[in-house]
């Protein structure tokens, strides 16, 4: 992989974890700034089913911020872009679409495939 896309990742990389973790303080922010009373029950438990959608969201977006942390971590070690299964380069389309993969196309799918045998 060239040093110019591997410097695209990085910085994308980051961005993504600066907007992650932007998210998490505004959510933070909202949800410790308005102390809301609902007289409807109804309106009381939308509010509460959307609240637990945020905090859903957020909780799978901290998953996510390892795993980026951990693709910063395979840029610096040279390791980024190769498939941790065959050791085959992962194509810079596959990373565009999922930078955080640590598997090819081919490797990702096979892996589905037996997981579905599986029947996980």
């Amino acid at each position: 992989m060239e040093a110019k896309d591997i410097e695209f990742f990085r910085k994308y990389l980051n961005q993504m974890l600066d907007d992650i973790l932007r998210k998490g303080e505004e959510t933070i922010e909202d949800m410790t700034e308005s102390p809301e009373v609902y007289a409807d029950p109804a309106d009381r438990a939308t509010a509460e089913s959307d609240r637990s959608f945020t905090l859903r969201l957020r909780d799978r977006e901290r998953k996510l911020i390892k795993k980026i942390q951990q693709t910063l971590h395979r840029i610096d070690d040279g390791t980024f872009g190769i498939c941790e299964e065959c050791g085959e380069e992962i194509s810079v389309e596959r990373l565009k679409a999922r930078p955080v993969t640590t598997l090819c196309i081919n490797c990702k799918s096979r892996q589905e495939e037996e997981e579905q045998v599986r029947g996980e």
